[in-house]
């Protein structure tokens, strides 16, 4: 498998997701469509499916024209029927999507909308997590709360350490820089965030990320560590002492940072 990074938009990612032997491609999350054919046809391969991760238009937004344009299947959840654009296979947890020979498991991660999935390539130890998990980051909770977008987290929490993390968006930087105002003796937050500061200076993508390294500086994956947990009560002195609670301020303070 080979994994395309596409810029789409002003931060977005789209993913070119080829199968190399039979030359057949999938986009995952079409914002764009032209970006999504030069990169199709720079490498010399056929998109035949796009993967929705969800509803919101900077990831769906490419569907009706890439189908009207080319013949592809468009895989989506089941339960956004409607939500989607050009809607062909709704999948629902546990299903399974082909990429010619390439197989992923369909997770379901709610919690930035209700319907919002990530799709894992098991052998090849990617996961294409959309708005739920970004390097150092996870999405708004627009549809859900901060129970249900941990549950979302540690399902791709329990993942291989190897996998491969291709979030939608480039917030690598200021993700960081958060993670880093909570836990600033994190030796892994501060080499990261001199790293990804360095790659976009180049104009180069910070991800993917890995699921270990979401684990070592993750904020929204640390809600049990305690220099994390010291700054977050110090914000929040009356908050409760409870893992839930902690993780739904920290992401509150992120929607302010």
């Amino acid at each position: 498998m080979r994994v395309v990074p596409v810029p789409v938009l002003s931060d977005n990612y789209s993913y070119l997701v080829i199968d190399e032997a039979e030359r057949t491609a999938a986009v995952v999350d079409c914002s764009e469509v032209e970006p999504m054919l030069a990169a199709a046809q720079a490498e010399g391969v056929t998109i035949t499916a796009v993967l929705s991760t969800h509803h919101h238009y900077d990831h769906v937004g490419g569907n009706e024209e890439i189908a009207g344009r080319i013949p592809v299947r468009v895989y989506g959840n089941a339960d956004d029927d409607g939500r989607i654009p050009a809607l062909t296979d709704g999948v629902r947890e546990g299903d399974t999507v082909h990429v010619g020979q390439l197989e992923a498991r369909v997770i379901y991660v709610p919690a930035h909308t209700s319907g919002h999935i990530a799709y894992y390539f098991e052998e090849q130890r990617a996961v294409f997590t959309g708005d739920t998990l970004f390097a150092a980051g996870c999405g708004r909770l627009f549809e859900g709360d901060p129970e249900q977008m941990m549950n979302s987290l540690a399902k791709l929490n329990t993942l291989p350490e190897a996998t491969k993390v291709y979030a939608g968006h480039e917030y690598t930087v200021k993700n960081l820089e958060f993670a880093y105002l909570l836990e600033p003796r994190n030796k892994a937050i501060a080499d990261k965030l001199a790293w990804a500061r360095a790659r976009r200076r180049e104009g180069q993508p910070t991800l993917p990320s890995t699921i270990g390294s979401e684990r070592n500086t993750n904020p929204f994956l640390r809600s049990k560590n305690q220099e994390l947990r010291a700054a977050i009560f110090e914000r929040f002195p009356d908050l409760e002492d409870d893992e839930v609670e902690v993780f739904g301020a920290t992401r509150r303070l992120k929607d302010e940072f």
